[in-house]
């Protein structure tokens, strides 16, 4: 028997540079509420969700872009529905100006049904929106390994 049967991911905390840029990042990518804020000059930091459910936090303590070459985090990644889901957040990041890893919505493997986008935030954060079908099927961008892996 698990000693945690109900154990889930909670949340994400993620450092950033510039609050004010990320939180308007990630509400407008992702739709997210502001829950809490702290606001002092130098412990700013953000609580997002729906509803009442913490999704990210934003915690202004850092300085420079992600180092994808260090351990730690690869990516974060968020799941949709459907495909149309996907594509449409595209179309959000791509009026954002956003540096996409492929072209397009991706299969995560080889003739795949399954795929996203994967993008960065304005500090360099790899992230995915991914749909568990819908994507064509096609040649993953990453040949024998998952898209989503090597990016």
């Amino acid at each position: 028997m698990s000693k945690a049967p109900t154990l889930q991911t909670g949340h994400i905390g993620l450092n950033v540079t510039d609050l004010d840029r990320s939180l308007a990042f990630y509400r407008e990518v992702f739709d997210f509420d502001v829950l809490a804020e702290g606001k002092e000059d130098d412990r700013r930091w953000a609580f997002l969700g729906r509803g009442s459910r913490l999704l990210v936090t934003l915690w202004q303590q850092s300085e420079g872009t992600f180092a994808a070459d260090l351990p730690g985090l690869h990516h974060l990644s968020f799941q949709v529905d459907t495909v149309e889901e996907v594509r449409a957040t595209e179309e959000v990041l791509r009026g954002l100006g956003a540096a996409f890893a492929y072209d397009g919505v991706v299969p995560h493997g080889e003739n795949g049904t399954s795929g996203g986008i994967f993008f960065t935030d304005p500090d360099g954060t790899r992230l995915e929106i991914y749909a568990p079908t819908g994507a064509d099927p096609s040649d993953a961008p990453t040949a024998g390994a998952p898209t989503c892996g090597f990016f």
